[in-house]
C-alpha cells in the first residue's frame, strides 16, 4: 500500500505529514519574525493572528506523526547513522515541546484560547505564574533552537545527496 512506509522510502501519509508540517513551521517562523521584527506593520497583521491557531494544529500533527511513525517503525527507511537518528529525535522533541510550552503559558495566563472559534480554554481563571514564566522563558528560545535544527536537517539532507559514498536520502521523502 502506497500510504505505508517501506525500508526504501516513506509512504504517502508520512510525506503528507512531513511537508504539511514543513509549510506550517515556515509560516510559524514568518509570523514570529513579523511579530518581533515588524511590529504594528501589515506584515505582522498578515502573519501574527494565525500563530496560536496554527501552533495548535502543529502539535496535533506532531502527535499524529509520532503515532504513525510508531506504527510504521519496522517498515521505515533506516537512519543513515546514530547522529541522524538522534537529530530526528531532537526535532520531534522540540516540535512537541515548543507548542506545548505555549499552551502551558496560555493556560497559566488565565486568558481564553479559542482557535477557529472553538473554546479550548475558557479563560477567566487565576494567573498561574510558574506556567506563564516557564512558557515565556522557553517557548521562543526553544523555537529558535528548533529553527537551527531544521536548517541543519535540510543541510544534512543535501550534504548526503551530494557527498560521495553517502546515501541520497531526499528521494525517501520526495516520493521519487
Amino acid at each position: 500500500m502506497a500510504s505505508q512506509d517501506t525500508p526504501q522510502r516513506y509512504g504517502t501519509f508520512t510525506r503528507l505529514l512531513h511537508w504539511s508540517m514543513a509549510v506550517l513551521i515556515g509560516w510559524q517562523f514568518l509570523s514570529a519574525i513579523a511579530h518581533y521584527g515588524f511590529e504594528d506593520s501589515a506584515f505582522e497583521a498578515l502573519f501574527w493572528p494565525s500563530h496560536k491557531p496554527l501552533g495548535l494544529i502543529l502539535i496535533v500533527l506532531v502527535v499524529l506523526r509520532l503515532l504513525w511513525a510508531a506504527k510504521n517503525l519496522a517498515n521505515r527507511p533506516p537512519a543513515v547513522n546514530l547522529l541522524a537518528k538522534l537529530g530526528h529525535l531532537g526535532l520531534y522533541a522540540l516540535l512537541f515541546a515548543v507548542p506545548a510550552l505555549a499552551l502551558l503559558r496560555q493556560y497559566g495566563s488565565g486568558r481564553a484560547f479559542e482557535p477557529f472559534g472553538i473554546t479550548l480554554m475558557a479563560g477567566g481563571g487565576d494567573k498561574i505564574e510558574w506556567m506563564v514564566d516557564l512558557g515565556s522563558l522557553l517557548h521562543g528560545e526553544l523555537g529558535w533552537v528548533l529553527l537551527a535544527m531544521i536548517v541543519g536537517h535540510i543541510g544534512m539532507a543535501f550534504l548526503h545527496r551530494k557527498q560521495a559514498g553517502q546515501i541520497n536520502v531526499l528521494p525517501r521523502m520526495w516520493g521519487q
